[in-house]
């Protein structure tokens, strides 16, 4: 669901890039445990550092993580791991907004008749389960009070957070929350013409801001 932005920030930069399926996403295998409220603890904690520890090794790298995978990534970067040298998020969350909960229904109205379907291209016959999930979850009673703020704190390495101005999920309060909260040096930045997805509605500014950042953390 990246599109052709990984390889572009690849040749821009001359660095080596890993992209994965989150399990139940894209070509991973289906995911068949109930979604809990910590999920996205348990991909940040479990998931990821796995994922580092067999294709990465010892070797020095930077997260870059979008709408879940943004929330993830700060996560990550909580636990300061080893060769961590920075993260890049797009659309995360920090904590749940009344818009964030709005934007989800009208996805799921949305859904219902059909409007994603371009979503079985990439998950395929995981698409539906996978929605499901996600959307259920997030409108569960027990999520509304998931917040990630008090882990910002203990964030030291160099960020960029970006966000679509139009992000029909979550306001610009996600970005100054992470911004202001982490204790390394973090720059936002927000994109005009974009709601949730930089990668593919503002794909050259964002890998221009990207490049710069993983030029600037590599001096």
């Amino acid at each position: 669901m990246w599109g052709d932005f990984p390889q572009r920030l690849c040749q821009q930069t001359g660095c080596s890039g890993l992209v994965y399926d989150r399990l139940g996403y894209g070509q991973s295998d289906a995911d068949v445990s109930q979604r809990s409220v910590h999920y996205l603890h348990e991909a940040a904690l479990g998931e990821l550092p796995q994922v580092i520890r067999h294709y990465i090794g010892e070797r020095d790298y930077v997260v870059i993580g979008h709408s879940d995978g943004g929330s993830i990534a700060l996560m990550h970067a909580a636990a300061q791991p080893r060769g961590l040298r920075g993260v890049v998020t797009a659309a995360a969350h920090v904590f749940v907004e009344d818009m964030t909960l709005a934007g989800i229904r009208r996805a799921q109205a949305a859904y219902a008749k059909g409007k994603l379907n371009k979503l079985r291209a990439f998950h395929e016959d995981k698409t539906d389960a996978l929605f499901c999930a996600w959307a259920d979850i997030w409108l569960s009673a027990p999520f509304r009070h998931w917040n990630i703020e008090y882990l910002l704190a203990a964030i030291s390495c160099p960020l960029l957070v970006t966000q679509g101005v139009d992000d029909q999920y979550g306001s610009r309060k996600q970005v100054d929350a992470i911004v202001s909260q982490s204790q390394g040096p973090a720059a936002a930045l927000m994109l005009e013409d974009c709601a949730h997805a930089p990668h593919h509605e503002q794909g050259e500014q964002l890998t221009e801001h990207v490049v710069r950042f993983l030029v600037d953390i590599a001096e």
